[in-house]
């Protein structure tokens, strides 16, 4: 059986899935509502915009829905460097996640390029 063409092949995606459970789990205990919340809602929409743009139909359509996860992803970003500001989490946590939300950062934009260039050589 040929390897099927699934978002759930990529990395990205993958990475995206265990950084949301990091979140879920430094934040599920908060007290603060409208921040858990928001983090955890930002969170998981960088994998979800990630898969509903992997199925569009062009490469161009996905590369929107990428870039749609940067702007989440660079929300939480924000977000676990204010909850440290905020006595939520520790100098350790915060490094921790903010080292893994710019590996995904950095994936997401070499496929972004890789789109680019793709959609470029096809005009």
């Amino acid at each position: 059986m040929k390897n099927q063409r699934k978002f759930e092949n990529l990395l990205v995606w993958k990475r995206s899935v265990l950084l949301t459970k990091k979140i879920y789990f430094h934040f599920n205990v908060s007290d603060d509502f409208g921040f858990r919340n928001q983090i955890q809602r930002a969170a998981i929409s960088i994998s979800n915009n990630i898969a509903e743009g992997f199925d569009r139909k062009s490469d161009r359509e996905f590369k929107r829905f990428l870039a749609i996860a940067l702007g989440s992803l660079n929300e939480v970003k924000s977000m676990v460097i204010t909850a440290f500001h905020l006595s939520y989490i520790n100098e350790e946590d915060q490094q921790e996640l903010v080292g893994h939300i710019d590996a995904i950062g950095k994936m997401t934009n070499s496929l972004i390029n890789f789109l680019t260039k793709e959609l470029e050589k096809n005009k």
